[in-house]
């Protein structure tokens, strides 16, 4: 297929990385992409799905992630996955002889072995620059479900309309189902069964890096999760922090251990990210060395430093947080020169098992299987009736209506066009009629 063609379908039937800041696929197509990576590491504690729908799915996922790699013209495709996964790789192994240039790269059951960056490095031995793009060292990288999308939309002509979501936590039947784009969280915790705490509180995405919300929240095309977890729960307190005490707490406990640093997958790779100089010049207001600050931008928010390394359980995650999104506000953007470091050799020593992370942040009893249930099964169920869209999903440009109030529309109908720009499609994820339409969503309701 020519790379503009697919370009086109991937634009037009809305597909993104399913997860993380949702970039639009299709500008990810570059013929300077000499190994392509499919990510099956599934970064955050809890999660399932990647592992779950590849090991469903195998056949169609490979002979899509073999499309993309003749498409733009890659030496490579590699699968990134943890060596544990045991029933996906037995699906994988069925069909990977298929694909000469295809091969699987085993992962280490570490956190955030699924961060972009780290995931690169593990699996080619390329390091990104600080600030940079994975395309700047010939690489592109795809989620599992995005590659599903993209085999969807290209043999099946289906737009993305639905979202894998796992469900997790103090419910009853922990469990993975595909919904419709726009459904509310608190109808897709209803497939979990009962809630079994009195006062819940839902973590949307994993338990590093996502963020709270309450009940109704919509799902998006990014959404891979709902956690649910009692309001009272050490997360979720450590979600709930205050900036002030936080900065008061970090000047008067830092002790400059540097175990957030030495614990830093990013710093690992050289890139020029140190915690605890932060801490430290941010909590006593030295502001001597701009470079301390001006850094921040190349942390991943991966969340380790706070939820694992540090001794006194500071937020040097949380605290970094607020200072790119000032520098950002301020139009501050990252240096584009920055040269990283060797990688240190400690590195290998300094990985953060999974296991202990779980068990650090009070998860451990919520593992559980989570199986993935079939295609129909929100259908089937019948507890979803009304969505509301988001016209800006992804990174760049929102969508464009195209529909007006009281029209009828059959899911899979185009409802918004790409914007000017970095954009893409979106689409009726349900049949109904639609009951609103601003610059910001529709909303669409069962007949």
């Amino acid at each position: 297929m020519e790379i503009q063609t697919l370009k086109q379908i991937l634009q037009e039937s809305g597909i993104v990385g399913a997860g993380g800041a949702g970039f639009p696929t299709y500008a990810k197509l570059d013929e300077r992409a000499e190994i392509i990576i499919m990510n099956c590491a599934e970064c955050e504690p809890l999660l399932k799905l990647h592992r779950q729908l590849l090991e469903q799915h195998a056949e169609e996922i490979l002979k899509a992630f073999d499309m993309i790699a003749q498409t733009v013209g890659a030496k490579e495709a590699v699968i990134g996955i943890k060596r544990e996964y045991k029933a996906t790789l037995k699906a994988i192994d069925r069909y990977i002889d298929c694909y000469p240039q295809m091969r699987v790269q085993l992962l280490d059951s570490a956190y955030p072995m699924g961060d972009e960056v780290v995931l690169i490095y593990e699996a080619t031995g390329r390091v990104i620059r600080p600030g940079g793009l994975p395309i700047e060292e010939g690489v592109a990288v795809f989620n599992v479900e995005t590659v599903y999308n993209t085999y969807r939309a290209v043999e099946q002509n289906m737009p993305v309309v639905d979202k894998l979501v796992s469900v997790v936590g103090e419910v009853e039947q922990p469990i993975t189902v595909r919904v419709p784009i726009g459904a509310v969280i608190k109808d897709v915790v209803a497939y979990a069964g009962e809630i079994k705490v009195k006062n819940p509180a839902y973590l949307i995405g994993g338990p590093m890096m996502g963020t709270l919300a309450d009940e109704n929240v919509l799902v998006t095309k990014t959404t891979n999760a709902v956690i649910v977890l009692d309001s009272d729960h050490t997360l979720v307190r450590r979600k709930n922090r205050n900036t002030a005490i936080d900065l008061k707490r970090a000047a008067s406990s830092c002790c400059q251990c540097e175990t957030c640093t030495n614990l830093c997958p990013r710093h690992a790779l050289g890139h020029p990210i140190e915690p605890h100089k932060f801490m430290r010049s941010a909590a006593n207001k030295d502001f001597q060395d701009t470079n301390v600050f001006l850094n921040t931008m190349f942390c991943s928010s991966c969340g380790l430093c706070e939820n694992f390394s540090c001794p006194q359980g500071l937020a040097p995650r949380s605290l970094i947080a607020d200072y790119k999104l000032g520098l950002r506000k301020a139009g501050v953007k990252p240096a584009a020169d920055v040269t990283p470091a060797p990688v240190k050799a400690s590195r290998e020593y300094r990985k953060v098992p999974e296991e202990r992370l779980e068990a650090r942040l009070g998860l451990a009893k919520y593992e559980a299987d989570a199986p993935l249930q079939t295609d129909d099964y929100w259908m089937r169920e019948h507890l979803i009736h009304k969505v509301k869209i988001l016209l800006s999903q992804h990174i760049g440009a929102p969508a464009v209506a195209v529909v007006k109030k009281g029209d009828l529309v059959n899911a899979g109908d185009c409802i918004a066009k790409p914007g000017n720009g970095l954009s893409v499609g979106i689409h009726a994820s349900m049949s109904g009629i639609v009951q609103d339409v601003t610059d910001k969503y529709i909303t669409i309701a069962e007949r």
